[in-house]
Parts: structure tokens; C-alpha cells; sequence
């Protein structure tokens, strides 16, 4: 690992400069030290780990993950699971019945990611249970309450050739190798101020080695890590009203996701209806030419977020419920509500800049292509060692240090669409379209996909920044 991980230091080394006499000093202030085999060190690199527990529908271990995409069959149903917003769709697949016993069926052979971010061929269930730790309520090692904020840029000083060099860490990958190596340099300095985010969604600006430390300290165990496999639990006393109250006045129009009351699926009746939340406590619901009025209100009682929804005419929604989970993704936003094994989810596609932000995100750094499926075809090993650039002036371009494909690329549409033109140009031509559908976006990944013309068939993109 530590030379696959001194190559990507070079790789993303932004600065080196010999030392000399006219250097104040090497020695880094002690508010910014991290050193090996620290405490800190220790503790970033729990936050850093490979959380293995948000895909257990699928492998039921908490000490890995399934690397994307893969195919599963849910009960008899087929599920291409390409990002993890499909992890919905193999819940949904659990609930249709409350009396049978859920099976999933892997399409091997799959690849297996581990906590430390190695990585296994994997093709059998047997082989499967050797390498998955699948014991119910079997927490893993890393800390999921508390994430880092990327980019993080931090300082080493190596003896062997007397340089100081600035770095930049992208992600929990990155981080985790740089973390494992720092004993292979002489002193190591983070460059703060860094960003956290808590499991509530908030943030913390963090200013030293010191701060930076008590804040892991005090986020460990304060949120549900969900390292067990009770799929329909909820994320417990991590919401309060506030954020409740944030989150549901963040978009103006939301649609019933899930309602499932008495065991009963009622979600095909409100297909039409649409619910607007209002900051004064009323609550407007439409349905084509019907109109219901009504009113919410959010409280906390026992640590835990209540959400009180009274419509007049609309009993099935009527009730107090608890604050399940809040999921604010780039593309689709949702937030689940639920009483007993009652559940209410309300989802919104709302997002005013989709453009903007996806342009934003794909122009601030590299990327590589972490899958793609050609009609259900993995040819994501044709793109093996490329980074790919986007310019803020259309162009692109895919290196591996050896070829350069150039091409262009826009973001259009409020749907949050996508046009890629390589031309000819070997292996990228493959991703040549005008309307890729943007699945799914955050700060470090990006997923799109194409219905392929004339066969139904599903072209998957996901890229990865460095």
C-alpha cells in the first residue's frame, strides 16, 4: 500500500520547494501537527474508513461494501443497482409483503470493498460469508458520525530529499492511505482551517490539531451507524425540529415517496397529489383540481423529532409522526416519517441550480471513471488509469499520460441533463450523447445514464474525483 500510495502523493503534489537557510523553520506549529501513531492520526482514520454498512439489504456485513454497479434479484425481481439511491428500490422490494421471507439473489462475480478500501473478486455466496463479517448488530471500526469536508490540503516535510511539499486529500480514500503513511515523513502540518459535517447536517469549522480532535471525540457514537441489518430502523435522535423544519421548507412542492399505514401500500392512491409545506404552519396539498388545506408542526419529545400533519379530508396522513430520516441529495431530496410500522416518505426533485452545481462540481478537480455498464456490460477496465478534465469553457479531456482524448461537454435542462463529444477518439467515443440523464451528484461522485435507442437497454456512467 505505501507505494501505491507515495505514486499518488507525487501524482498530487501542488508544491515542492527545497528548504533553505533563509526557511523560518520546518517545524510545524503544534496547533497544526499530526503525528504518527497519534491519537488524532488514530481517530481520522476511523472517520476516513470504508463504511460498509449503507448497502447490509444487499451483503449483510457491516465490514464492506459492494462495489457498483451489480445486479440483484429481490424476491424474483431483477434490480440493477447502479448508485446507492437504488438501495431504496431493494427496501421497497422487502415490503411488498409482510409475511414472506425476503431473499436476494447476487449476480456474482462482484467486487467486495473493504474498510481499509482494498478490494476482492468475489464469486460465490460461500465466498462471500468467508470475507463478510454477517453477524447481526456487528459494528465496524469506522466512525460514520462525523465527516470530513473535502478538499483538505496538509504540509509534509521529507528528509531524504530535504523538500517541503503541499497536498491535497480529495477523499476518504486518500485520506485513509495518507493517514497509514505518516510515518514515512519527517513532519506532517494540516493547512487550517478544515469543514466537518455532524450527522444532522450541520457543520463545524475546525481551527487546530486540538479542535479537530475533540470534535471526533465528541461526535463518536452520537448517531445511528445502522451497522446492523434492520433495514426499516430509523436514524435516532441525530434530527431536530429545526432541521426538520429546513429540510421540508427547502423545496416548495414534494410528492408521497411511501405510505404504507396497517400494512396496507397506499402510495398508488396519492400518486397526483402534491403537498407544500409553508413556513406559517399550513400546509396546502392539490390534486389536479382538488384542493385540501391544513396545517404542521414539528416538536421534540424525548430527543426525538415529532412532525404533527392534520389536512382536513386527508385522514391516511393524519397523525403525529416520528422523524425517521432525512436524505437531502443533490437530485432527489426525501424525508421519511414513521409511526410503529407505518411509514410516510415525501420526495422532491426540487434543485434551482441542478445546472450550476453539477457544472461547479464536475470543473474543481479530476475525475476517473469508477464504473461503466455498456447494455448491462462492465467495461469499465477500457478506462482504467485515464483522469479526465472538465474546463469551465466546454472542452474535456481523458489522459493516462500517454494518450489524450479531447471532446466537449455541457449541463442543460431542468431535468439535469448532460451532452459528452469525444468524436472518434478510442475509448471515449463510447460516451458520446446529447442526453444523459444526471442519476445522481455529490462533491466527490457522479452518475449518469442513457436509455440506449431502439433496445431499452441502459447505458451507466460513474465518475469518481480524485
Amino acid at each position: 500500500m505505501k507505494n501505491y500510495f507515495l505514486l499518488s502523493l507525487m501524482a498530487l503534489v501542488l508544491m515542492t520547494s527545497c528548504r533553505s537557510e533563509d526557511d523560518l523553520s520546518i517545524d510545524p506549529p503544534i496547533n497544526a501537527n499530526i503525528e504518527n501513531n497519534s491519537t488524532l492520526a488514530f481517530l481520522m482514520a476511523k472517520v476516513s474508513l470504508n463504511d460498509g454498512s449503507k448497502d447490509n439489504m444487499i451483503d449483510f456485513a457491516s465490514n464492506l461494501s459492494v462495489k457498483l454497479p451489480v445486479t440483484v434479484t429481490v424476491n424474483g425481481m431483477v434490480i440493477n443497482v447502479t448508485n446507492s439511491n437504488d438501495y431504496e428500490e431493494i427496501l421497497d422490494s422487502f415490503d411488498v409483503s409482510e409475511d414472506d421471507d425476503d431473499e436476494v439473489i447476487i449476480s456474482y462475480p462482484i467486487t467486495v470493498v473493504f474498510s481499509d478500501f482494498s478490494t476482492a473478486v468475489i464469486n460465490s455466496d460461500s465466498e462471500l460469508a468467508v470475507v463478510a463479517n454477517t453477524g447481526e448488530d456487528e459494528n465496524d471500526d469506522d466512525i460514520e458520525c462525523i465527516d470530513f469536508e473535502y478538499p483538505i490540503t496538509a504540509s509534509v516535510f521529507n528528509e531524504n530529499d530535504d523538500t517541503v511539499s503541499t497536498i491535497t486529500i480529495n477523499n476518504d480514500n486518500q485520506m485513509y492511505n495518507f493517514i497509514e503513511d505518516l510515518d514515512e515523513f519527517a513532519a506532517v502540518t494540516i493547512n487550517f482551517p478544515i469543514t466537518v459535517v455532524l450527522a444532522d447536517g450541520s457543520v463545524e469549522t475546525i481551527n487546530s490539531v486540538q479542535e479537530l480532535e475533540a470534535a471526533i471525540e465528541a461526535a463518536e457514537g452520537t448517531c445511528d451507524e445502522d451497522d446492523n441489518n434492520d433495514f426499516d430502523d430509523c436514524d435516532t435522535n441525530i434530527y431536530t425540529p429545526t432541521y426538520f423544519e429546513d429540510s421540508i421548507l427547502a423545496c416548495g412542492e414534494w410528492t408521497i415517496d411511501k405510505l404504507k399505514r396497517n400494512n396496507n401500500n397506499l402510495v398508488d392512491i396519492y400518486e397526483e397529489y402534491i403537498f407544500t409545506f409553508n413556513a406559517d404552519g399550513t400546509l396546502l396539498v392539490t390534486e389536479n383540481a382538488n384542493i385540501f388545506n391544513g396545517t404542521w408542526i414539528a416538536t421534540e419529545t424525548a430527543g426525538d423529532a415529532d412532525v404533527t400533519i392534520d389536512v382536513v379530508g386527508l385522514p391516511d396522513f393524519n397523525d403525529t409522526w416520528n422523524l425517521c430520516k432525512i436524505n437531502l441529495q443533490p437530485v432527489e431530496k426525501q424525508v421519511e416519517l414513521k409511526i410503529g410500522t407505518d411509514r410516510l416518505r415525501f420526495g422532491s426533485y426540487c434543485s434551482d441550480n441542478t445546472d450550476a452545481t453539477l457544472e461547479d462540481i464536475l470543473e474543481d478537480g479530476a475525475w476517473i471513471v469508477a464504473s461503466y455498464s455498456d447494455d448491462g456490460i462492465d467495461e469499465t477496465a477500457d478506462y482504467d488509469g485515464y483522469e479526465i478534465n472538465f474546463s469551465d469553457d466546454g472542452t474535456v479531456f481523458a489522459t493516462n499520460g500517454t494518450n489524450t482524448n479531447n471532446g466537449t461537454w455541457s449541463v442543460f435542462g431542468n431535468d439535469g441533463l448532460m451532452a459528452l463529444d469525444f468524436g472518434t477518439e478510442m475509448p471515449f467515443e463510447e460516451f458520446n450523447d446529447n442526453n444523459w440523464d444526471v442519476v445522481s451528484i455529490s462533491n466527490t461522485e457522479v452518475t449518469i445514464h442513457d436509455v440506449s435507442g431502439g433496445n431499452g437497454n441502459t447505458d451507466i456512467l460513474t465518475l469518481q474525483k480524485l
